[in-house]
């Protein structure tokens, strides 16, 4: 993981290592995830400017003749919207909610899960409308603080079944 001069911080590498934990945990067992050199590395993400596309991005890449990922996310709020942007502003953890969900999903992608219709999801499209603040206040509303979001995962039982699916124990 690395910065790449965006809204970048510190900590949000916490919040993609919980998202890889939570996908880690949703198979129990299949898949494992281990710090490696960027050559080497099957999933990276990177942390992108405002100016990068929507909240993230997930691209294919080969790496040494193996299927990976390149995972961009922007951890700039701003770009869902005057409410979603005011309250990550006001609350810091909104913010960290969205960066935390946006590694989710795009980590998803990253695993091979497609798009869902279905809001429950944190694969849900948000092209198909919805409450978008409320998609991510739903989250925030299980939490007690940050360091929560590293044992609430986010992932519906429809995530965890798709996933479950393309790696069986």
């Amino acid at each position: 993981m690395e910065n790449r001069k965006s809204a970048y911080r510190p900590s949000d590498q916490d919040l993609a290592t919980w998202a890889l934990q939570a996908w880690g945990r949703s198979v129990d067992g299949p898949l494992r995830f281990a710090s490696s050199p960027e050559n080497d590395a099957l999933i990276r993400v990177y942390w992108v400017t405002p100016d990068a596309g929507l909240y993230g991005e997930m691209q294919p890449v080969t790496v040494n003749g193996r299927r990976g990922a390149a995972v961009y996310v922007r951890p700039d709020t701003d770009v869902g919207g005057e409410e979603i942007a005011r309250l990550a502003r006001t609350d810091p953890l909104y913010r960290d909610i969205v960066v935390y969900l946006t590694c989710l999903h795009e980590l998803g992608h990253a695993l091979g899960l497609a798009y869902t219709d279905d809001f429950a999801d944190i694969m849900y499209f948000f092209g198909f409308g919805g409450d978008i603040p409320g998609f991510f206040n739903r989250y925030h509303m299980r939490l007690d603080d940050r360091g929560s979001i590293s044992g609430v995962s986010g992932l519906s039982p429809g995530d965890i079944d798709r996933v479950r699916a393309l790696y069986p124990r």
